[in-house]
């Protein structure tokens, strides 16, 4: 039987050329789409997925975070990131997170498919630049993600809110977002802030920026090489 993954991107056009990408090889089916996190995870938990596509810049609940909670739902799904950069903290934080495999949207269709392959298998997989970044970084005796990032001390929940917050959104757009009430989304920021040794709002996203909790993966870049 072929595998069956599950594709997450929040832009439909990308989404189709990955589709057509798995329709041509005998080894992959299909099984669904999601344009956002908490999309994914929804439709995780009733789908027979085996593998998740997931791209690591969505509304909402990012892919990484994501990666999280699907892993805690559903802990035999086998999940692969795509994204456009190849930042070493962003790799180390989604192996952390669970993914079995990590690949830059500019890599080749035959690329895409030989690391779904890998990790359907059972099996790990980096592209050979990213693997030449955590070598580097394994050589010089850094395994950690910055030492200095105080964001360490949040939950996951936790780091969606300041994330969403860091990004100008409000209590009530947040609450929206996640599902959550407007006065958890207030207590969840009181939380962060005495986590953090802040006591205001500038300075809590301030935290959030120099942790690398803002950024995009919608700059540029033309992605696999899409049919």
């Amino acid at each position: 039987m072929p595998f069956r993954v599950l594709l997450v991107d929040d832009h439909k056009v990308l989404r189709d050329g990955l589709k057509a990408i798995f329709l041509r090889d005998s080894e992959f089916e299909v099984a669904g789409e999601a344009e956002s996190g908490a999309d994914a995870v929804h439709i995780c938990k009733q789908t027979d997925a085996d593998l998740v596509l997931m791209d690591i810049s969505l509304p909402g609940m990012n892919g990484i975070e994501a990666t999280v909670e699907i892993l805690r739902q559903c802990p035999r799904m086998k999940i692969v990131i795509l994204s456009m950069h190849n930042d070493e903290n962003l790799v180390m934080s989604a192996i952390r997170a669970g993914a079995r495999g990590f690949v830059l949207k500019r890599a080749s269709s035959a690329e895409v498919l030989e690391a779904m392959r890998i990790v359907a298998r059972g099996g790990t997989y980096l592209g050979s630049n990213i693997s030449d970044l955590l070598l580097a970084r394994l050589q010089r005796g850094d395994t950690s993600i910055e030492d200095r990032n105080p964001t360490e001390l949040l939950s996951p929940r936790e780091t969606q809110v300041l994330r969403l917050i860091a990004e100008g959104k409000g209590s009530k757009e947040v609450a929206v977002l996640l599902g959550l009430e407007h006065n958890t989304v207030r207590s969840y920021r009181k939380t962060m802030m005495k986590k953090l040794g802040v006591n205001n709002l500038a300075s809590l996203i301030q935290v959030a920026m120099a942790a690398g909790l803002i950024y995009t993966d919608k700059q540029g870049g033309a992605g696999p090489d899409l049919p």
